[in-house]
């Protein structure tokens, strides 16, 4: 049972001994950094525009920081291992001054922009999201630094479901294999007879029903497992505790509604209007998460999600009072990681062949042993 407590939070590899056996052998990226860039960039350009397409979407500027007395940047989970960079702005001498942070995501900041670019039911919006998540372990796919298309869509009343949810992470897959489908007729040689490309559909699975299947395993072990029967799932209902009395993941208390009553097909109660996309990646041989996302929580669910996280007093914040006050759309939204949909795309290793950031000189001498190019 330790080792679920451990996993609840944790990206998964804790120190360079590991990872240096994770990393692959004999490896030779099919793509130059030349030609790397270029691919990155034909796919960054493909999955905006069929994004905005198949969710009625439409770009929009994303802030870097954030008030903190907004409320609205992206707390990660719920036990406070992750804080984000804070820093003061004194400001005409320090008469108005600001305190501000860098945002992690932009979670809770879409849902408020709905409302400010009067988004109705049906419309929504999308980012080219960068943050800095300082608090992660620096190894092949978690980075200080954090590239996302974060969306999200205004929607109604009756869309609050588990089959609205479905039919939207339907939609996202097909961008996602389209995508896939798109670089590779630019660049032929990321087909590979060894490297299988992503299958066709999606699994939906309730991580209630992996736990059935997997009792004693914790939780990344337990979609290790899963991702062998099946190479891309999505798993809904992410942050209720479930039957050993754990949740399949921690999740932050204020954002995806992970506490309304739901069924699976079989007609088993569950919890859980959210879930991530994860794919099995043959380059790495891990598990590879492309996604979270949710319906968000409504006034009565986010009530219910703060009192149980014992965080009520975050419903000061003016984002809070929003919710509770219905004064900004329901929605649903998710953030799709791009270096990490880049990494699976072109056949990659290691986050720092597609994105340029800070890391240790024992990761760097490590990859160059191994025949990762990553950029500096």
């Amino acid at each position: 049972m330790l080792d679920k407590v451990a996993d609840l939070a944790g990206p998964g590899i804790g120190d360079y001994k590991e990872l240096e056996k994770v990393l692959p052998r004999d490896y030779r990226s099919p793509l130059g950094p030349k030609e790397t860039q270029k691919a990155l960039f034909a796919a960054k350009e493909y999955i905006e525009d069929h994004l905005c397409r198949e969710l009625g979407l439409m770009m929009v500027s994303v802030p870097l920081i954030v008030d903190v007395d907004s409320g609205v940047n992206d707390m990660l989970d719920r036990d406070g291992s992750r804080t984000p960079i804070q820093f003061h702005i004194s400001n005409d001498r320090n008469l108005h001054p600001v305190d501000a942070q860098v945002v992690q995501a932009a979670t809770k900041w879409k849902r408020m922009a709905l409302r400010q670019f009067g988004m109705k039911p049906g419309e929504g919006l999308c980012t080219d999201m960068r943050a800095v998540r300082k608090d992660y372990f620096l190894d092949h796919d978690h980075s200080a630094y954090v590239d996302q298309w974060d969306w999200e869509l205004a929607i109604t009343e009756p869309d609050r479901n588990l089959k609205f949810l479905t039919a939207v992470v339907q939609k996202i897959w097909k961008v996602l294999k389209g995508a896939e489908t798109h670089v590779q007729k630019l660049f032929p040689q990321l087909k590979s007879n060894k490297i299988p490309n992503l299958p066709e559909k999606l699994t939906f699975l309730h991580a209630e029903e992996i736990l059935e299947r997997f009792p004693d395993l914790p939780r990344k072990a337990r979609e290790t497992a899963i991702l062998q029967e099946y190479p891309a799932i999505f798993i809904y209902g992410i942050g209720w505790p479930l039957k050993d009395g754990y949740p399949h993941e921690m999740r932050a208390a204020d954002y995806d509604d992970w506490v309304t009553e739901t069924k699976s097909a079989e007609g088993k109660p569950m919890h859980g209007l959210n879930g991530d996309i994860l794919v099995w990646n043959p380059v790495t041989q891990r598990r590879h998460e492309l996604s979270s996302m949710g319906i968000r929580v409504d006034a009565a669910s986010l009530r219910k999600q703060l009192e149980l996280s014992g965080q009520l007093e975050s419903l000061k914040f003016p984002y809070h009072q929003a919710i509770v006050k219905n004064e900004v759309p329901l929605s649903i939204g998710g953030g799709i990681g791009q270096s990490r949909t880049y990494m699976l795309l072109l056949r990659k290793a290691h986050l720092g062949e597609v994105s340029v950031t800070v890391w240790p000189k024992v990761l760097k001498d490590m990859c160059r042993a191994k025949n990762i190019h990553v950029l500096e």
